[in-house]
């Protein structure tokens, strides 16, 4: 490609304009042996292919849970990794001839196991002569043809993005990823491929990648400032004439943005985080949308388009490397140029695969590294904990996370003028398979407490914003009436609220009345015993994503910071277990909240 990915920002307007047109490089699709693609000379003249994509990889190279140590599996037996899904594209790319195919990401790559997070901060990549990424490694081998930017992309900062960047063979995309100052395109917007056919012009594939406008929230510490995120419908709407203008016979849509049109940021920014719905039905010339970020399986959705009338077709395949989906197009040749005739999409499980060989060998060493680097012991505990009913009860698990975070923002704020104050904490149950054993405590161990790579924060608040912030996190309760049947399994996630969004405030007592409506569930909160003073001021020991306004919970996202620290909260737990040596429960945990209805406890 004319871009050089190797730039880090900073570009003038004549460079900027180069990035914007950098996609219009005919990107050939690789030979392969006969043109399945092609109908019979005598008849119409048409052509086939297909395009093949993933979303939320997160890391993910090997059917393999780096936090139990152990093969990965689920109550669906779904199977994760990029070397099933590597069979899974050479088995398509039999079937169709590889010219007659792409194969495209929907962003969400380089976090989320302890594989990626080894190869970000252990043995960088970002280190003189470092190592290559995993994920770039095994995405080259596959062959992929080019990827958007997900969300999760910056969570290691800039320098680490652009050097995963400069490793991969094929494009990061990111239309609505854009230069602070100058406003240009940071990445590439689109590629264009250009598919060999026997009758003629070849097709033009135009794929434009728009990534998550909740980044400038998520990471403002890593963004602001030098990257701005603006509407997904606003930047596909400048792009998408221009990429037809460049002869693009088929666009498609990479967007890590989930399809239901909503967010979990409230009004913070004037943009829609779930925005590949809206985009579809507002901007005219689309033809198909891999989604991302909504961690959901849609095989095929249609969305018809206000302008045209035509229907626009999403798919999104599940996260982790357990779906691959196949956008299955039909085009037609006529008055001197190609059209889509007909356009459906399908998802295949890689459960059904072998891992493939090539990617195997290739990262079998980078795999043993990171399993002997989990393994490692940093302490012990005296009891087992499990977070397995962590979502209905207050476990020791989960007064863990809290008190590691309480003890370290009171250590940061010791000698301030904030030191006298009441320090809460709040945490959610982020795996409700996490646990601590009994004796022997290892990395994995204190790792999986804590799956995502959020840091920690002290944020100053009132006893009246404290309740309002429960109220809030209690709508996460199906309202059951006094007497009714109680199952534990329905009990939760309602209106499809996921467990990282139920907080359990750590430092007061309190009961959730699930009987009652939302916004009137809390009762009986306390502080040392006494009812909480509205006017009182708390510090909240609160996480990055929660301070920003993830969740949109209240409050949180406009209190004053008094302390943020750059490390995180997973590698605080560690050094915490290291420097105590040994876990005991009865020093930390304790049953401080409960669910009730009319002031009779559900357990």
């Amino acid at each position: 490609m004319a871009f050089d990915r190797r730039t880090f920002l900073g570009t003038s307007a004549a460079t900027g304009a180069a990035v914007a047109l950098a996609g219009a490089t005919s990107t050939p699709a690789a030979a392969a042996d006969g043109a399945a693609g092609a109908s019979s000379a005598r008849g119409p003249k048409t052509y086939a292919f297909t395009v093949m994509g993933t979303t939320d990889l997160h890391g993910n190279v090997f059917n393999w849970d780096y936090f139990t140590d152990k093969e990965f599996d689920d109550k669906a037996h779904n199977d994760i990794g990029l070397a099933k899904i590597s069979t899974l594209v050479n088995e398509v790319r039999a079937q169709k001839g590889r010219r007659n195919t792409l194969l495209i990401d929907a962003g969400d790559t380089i976090q989320g196991t302890q594989l990626s997070y080894y190869y970000a901060k252990v043995d960088p990549i970002t280190a003189r002569r470092g190592p290559v990424h995993p994920m770039a490694q095994a995405m080259n081998a596959i062959g992929y043809d080019a990827a958007a930017l997900g969300n999760h992309e910056f969570n290691y900062g800039i320098p680490v993005l652009r050097k995963f960047e400069e490793q991969c063979d094929f494009p990061l995309l990111g239309a609505n990823a854009l230069d602070a100052k100058t406003l240009r395109p940071a990445f590439p917007p689109y590629s264009m491929h250009r598919l060999r056919t026997p009758h003629g012009r070849d097709v033009k594939v135009a794929v434009l990648g728009l990534t998550n406008p909740g980044i400038a929230i998520w990471d403002k510490a890593n963004v602001q400032g030098k990257m701005t995120f603006p509407g997904l419908e606003e930047q596909a709407a400048k792009y998408v004439p221009r990429l037809r203008s460049l002869g693009a016979d088929v666009v498609i849509v990479s967007a890590h943005s989930g399809s239901s049109g909503t967010s979990s940021y409230g009004d913070q920014l004037p943009y829609v985080e779930n925005a590949a719905g809206l985009v579809a039905e507002q901007v005219p010339g689309i033809d198909a949308i891999l989604v991302g970020h909504a961690h959901t399986e849609i095989p095929e959705y249609r969305v018809k388009n206000k302008a045209t009338g035509k229907d626009v077709v999403l798919s999104e395949p599940l996260k982790w490397g357990q779906r691959l989906t196949l956008f299955d197009f039909e085009l037609t040749w006529a008055k001197g140029c190609w059209s889509v005739a007909k356009v459906s999409a399908r998802v295949v499980n890689s459960n059904a695969a072998v891992e493939d060989p090539k990617i195997v060998r290739l990262l079998s060493d980078e795999h043993r590294k990171v399993v002997a680097y989990v393994n490692q012991v940093i302490g012990t505990s005296t009891q087992a904990m499990s977070s397995a009913e962590g979502p209905v009860k207050d476990v020791a698990i989960i007064d863990l996370i809290s008190h590691v975070q309480a003890e370290t923002v009171k250590g940061a704020l010791a000698g301030t003028e904030w030191a006298g104050l009441p320090v809460l904490s709040q945490a959610s149950c982020f795996s409700r398979t996490a646990s601590i054993p009994a004796g022997q405590v290892t990395l994995k161990d204190a790792a999986g407490l804590y799956p995502f790579e959020n840091t920690l924060e002290a944020r100053l608040l009132t006893g009246a914003q404290v309740k309002a912030y429960l109220e809030y996190s209690a709508r996460y309760f199906v309202r059951t009436a006094p007497g009714e049947v109680v199952d534990p399994a329905k009990l939760t996630n309602a209106e499809g609220t996921p467990d990282y969004n139920y907080d359990a405030v750590y430092g007061l007592t309190y009961d959730i009345d699930v009987s009652e409506p939302v916004g009137s569930r809390i009762t009986g909160l306390s502080f040392q015993g006494r009812p909480v003073d509205p006017a009182a001021q708390f510090v909240l020991a609160v996480n990055n994503y929660r301070a920003s306004g993830g969740g949109n919970f209240p409050h949180v996202p406009q209190a004053k910071q008094l302390w943020a620290n750059s490390d995180e909260i997973r590698n605080t737990i560690i050094q915490w277990v290291k420097a105590k040596g040994t876990v005991d429960p009865a020093q930390f945990a304790s049953v401080d909240w409960r669910l009730t209805r009319a002031g009779i406890p559900v357990f």
